[in-house]
This record gives C-alpha cells, sequence and structure tokens, in this order.
C-alpha cells in the first residue's frame, strides 16, 4: 500500500499492528532492530499497538513502546499495562500505579500529532477459568482469561480533533463482546469524530453490529502468512473518509497490520 499524500497532505494515515511482543514466528526471537524497521515501514501518523512488552526477558528487557516511538517519528505516545509481571509465569493484573522500570504486558497508542489529552479504559477479565476449544483441537481446555485495557487520546489532527481508542480484547467470543460494549460505554458521545483501532479478536460483521461504527480499512489479518480472517480492525463515526486501506504483511509477527489512508 503506497501512501498518497507522501506523508505531508492533510491526509493522514492510520493503522494497528499487533506485533506479538515484537517476535518473529520464523525464529520465536525479538529483534529490536527488525521491530523498529516494521514499525517505520508503516509510517502511520497514528499507531495502536497491542501485545506490547516493557522490561520483558524475551524481548531483552526493551520498550517497545519507546523504540515504536522514535522508530516512526511520534512525541505522543503512552503505553498502558494490561498485566504487571511476565505472562505465562508470575504475573497480576495492573492497576495503572506500576512503575516505569516494571516489568509489564499491554498496549500503546502512539501520535506524531499533539494529543490534548489521555484517558485509561480498564475492561474486566473473567473471574473464573472457562472451557475454550482452541483452532485445530477436539476437546476443549480451561483457559484463564487476562485482564484487557484501552487507551484513550484525543489528537489534534490537521483535519480537527478525533477521539482514538486502542484496545486488544479478549480471545473469548461471548466476553469480548461485553468488553466491547462496555468500552464503548466508557467513550461517551464526544462531538468531535471517534476511531476506535486494535484486535477485537472477532470479525467484520460483529465488530461492526456491536459499535454500530464503519469500517475504514478491510483486509485480511490472521495469521500473517496465509490469512483467513480479518480480527484487526480501524472502525470510525461519520465525519472521516479514507481513501485506501488495507492489510499489510511486515517480517515479524502473527498478524499483519492494518492500515487507513483517511482524508
Amino acid at each position: 500500500m503506497t501512501r498518497t499524500d507522501g506523508g505531508t497532505g492533510p491526509g493522514m494515515r492510520i493503522a494497528t499492528f499487533n506485533i506479538l511482543s515484537g517476535r518473529s514466528p520464523a525464529d520465536d526471537q525479538v529483534d529490536t532492530g527488525r521491530f523498529a524497521d516494521a514499525v517505520a515501514r508503516l509510517d502511520a501518523d497514528i499507531l495502536g499497538l497491542q501485545e506490547v512488552d516493557r522490561n520483558q526477558p524475551r524481548s531483552q528487557h526493551s520498550d517497545l513502546t519507546t523504540i515504536a516511538a522514535e522508530a516512526m517519528g511520534a512525541p505522543e505516545h503512552r503505553f498502558v499495562a494490561a498485566l504487571r509481571g511476565t505472562p505465562g509465569a508470575i504475573w497480576s493484573a495492573a492497576t495503572g500505579d506500576e512503575q516505569p522500570d516494571d516489568a509489564a504486558y499491554g498496549i500503546a497508542l502512539l501520535s506524531r500529532y499533539p494529543v490534548a489529552g489521555w484517558r485509561v479504559v480498564r475492561l474486566p477479565a473473567m473471574r473464573t477459568p472457562t472451557p475454550f476449544r482452541f483452532h485445530g483441537q477436539v476437546l476443549p481446555e480451561w483457559v484463564r482469561d487476562e485482564p484487557r485495557v484501552a487507551v484513550v487520546a484525543e489528537v489534534e489532527t490537521p483535519r480537527g480533533r478525533i477521539h482514538v481508542a486502542n484496545t486488544h480484547l479478549s480471545y473469548l467470543p461471548w466476553w469480548n463482546g461485553v468488553q466491547l460494549r462496555l468500552l464503548l460505554r466508557g467513550l461517551g458521545e464526544p462531538a468531535e469524530p471517534v476511531v476506535l483501532l486494535g484486535d477485537l479478536n472477532m470479525g467484520r460483521r460483529r465488530a461492526e453490529r456491536i459499535t454500530s461504527l464503519r469500517p475504514l480499512a478491510t483486509g485480511l489479518t490472521f495469521p500473517t502468512h496465509h490469512p483467513v480472517e480479518q480480527i484487526d480492525h480501524i472502525l470510525a463515526s461519520d465525519g472521516l473518509v479514507a481513501a485506501d486501506g488495507g492489510s499489510v504483511e511486515l517480517s515479524m509477527s502473527d498478524h499483519r497490520a492494518l492500515v487507513a489512508e483517511v482524508h
């Protein structure tokens, strides 16, 4: 997908990318240079990232949000932890009181444009383990859902202020709908246009039906090499029009990024 304004016109590029903690499925390793190159290639003005590590052993204790901000030239950026500690080992739900050097895992929102305000919407996990059958399995297994979170920015774009929310919802299909409705309630009804982006872990029809928002970009996003479904979305209220958009395969992650050119 080629940028239509060369990065200088009134249009803006919005992207969402589940980065798999910066890992590549080819070697299951985090290469921060490869990650920075992938972010730079997206050339996004506003970028939502999911599955973001901070000070985790598997990503060399890097701050992936800061690396992404430097790669895309985003002076405004915010990492919000969903988990404190190390996923798969000892972790607990983040509260917002984490210190900058705490090991954490969550989401990030980055912007080349000024941000007038930030806020966080915390989304509940299911309280008890629940049975879930993963793709390719015959029998379900008991799984423990993770806490989820959304970050919202009031972004001052060349086209006016917009409210941008980035999130990563549960893979449990009966619960991610609950989380999405709670997020919409948390957004309220701002006078300015709203953009919702992220890995919603649901298909287009369901995401659009629950939110009543329009897609700014469509394209299969998962799994990256031979995608069969779109679970990553860029949705918007009236007031924003997309001139182009689609999914982009990069050199890392098990997801493709989704990009929209908005005018």
